[in-house]
């Protein structure tokens, strides 16, 4: 499979850690290779405001920290309400001139539920108000840290503790809520969707999301093998596997411009869906399903891309 377009691989990657070994998520998490990607592509001049959820939850435990750079624990609906006001608050002060300004980056981040769900409502504000601010979407496809609850971010088909699957279920039964689709719809400069499974792709757009004036949105795919229920060690090849088959598009949206990232291969749905065990019981008519779903979106985000 080719790589995406925009990854260089000869580029030096920060050798700093932002994000340090010693936390306590579980083992072959995706979405804590994630946030060390994004910590090592954010720099050290950087405040972050995260919302609770895993990452909360396994670098945070008082009195320790896995986080080298400014960190705010800040409650599950409110990331981009903080981070926001953070900005405001540190404008204000270089505009006094009470404070140098060191062209600080502020970053808020949550997981899906924190995002698509409950945080809605404070990210859609601060994405209005066009704040100078990143915020980082790790999407796990449902509220893991709380027992994988699904979420509106949860694929259709997918079995939850709260969408299982059974004689008369065949587990959630809506489609994935577009977050990306969602941030751009506000008009803002960047837009970018990555996965953990093609780091430097995920590196550079996040550098591109710092670098950008105003606000940016970045939405990650962050494979869970505890929710998705695959071996610890699978979680980079499911990632890739989401791309390769296009149920995970990598794009970007720069300035109301969609560009796709790489041409998925198209390899059928089902090598990604047969081998996480929330996707067991699906039939092969409801994969077939989901196969035109994959196809019929993608299309859409083509015809974007050329318009």
């Amino acid at each position: 499979m080719m790589e995406p377009l925009n990854v260089y691989a000869s580029r030096l990657v920060n050798k700093q850690e932002y994000f340090t070994p010693g936390h306590k998520s579980c083992q072959g998490c995706a979405e804590a290779l994630a946030v060390r990607l994004v910590a090592k592509a954010m720099g050290s001049n950087v405040i972050v405001a995260s919302a609770t959820g895993c990452m909360e939850v396994v670098s945070a435990a008082y009195p320790h920290t896995s986080w080298g750079v400014p960190w705010i624990h800040v409650a599950f609906e409110n990331a981009a309400a903080v981070a926001s006001g953070v900005e405001s608050a540190y404008k204000a002060l270089v505009r006094k001139g009470k404070i140098p300004d060191k062209n600080t980056k502020f970053v808020g981040m949550a997981g899906d539920g924190g995002t698509a769900d409950i945080g809605m409502q404070a990210l859609s504000g601060a994405l209005e108000r066009g704040h100078d601010m990143v915020y980082v979407c790790y999407d796990n496809e449902a509220y893991m840290n709380t027992g994988i609850q699904r979420s509106s971010s949860t694929p259709y088909g997918a079995s939850t503790t709260t969408t299982p699957s059974g004689k008369v279920s065949t587990g959630q039964v809506t489609w994935k809520k577009n977050m990306a689709a969602i941030a751009a719809a506000h008009d803002i400069p960047y837009v970018a969707t990555a996965c953990a499974s093609y780091p430097m792709d995920l590196i550079q757009k996040v550098e591109r999301a710092a670098a950008t004036k105003g606000p940016a949105y970045v939405h990650i795919l962050s494979v869970c093998p505890t929710g998705w229920r695959i071996p610890t060690e699978k979680a980079i090849w499911i990632g890739r596997l989401a791309v390769e088959t296009g149920v995970f598009p990598l794009y970007e949206v720069v300035n109301g411009k969609t560009k796709i990232s790489m041409e998925p291969e198209f390899r059928p749905v089902q090598e990604y869906l047969k081998p996480q065990g929330r996707f067991r019981h699906l039939t092969d008519e409801l994969i077939e399903t989901i196969q035109k779903k994959v196809i019929k979106d993608f299309e859409k985000l083509k015809a974007k891309a050329q318009a």
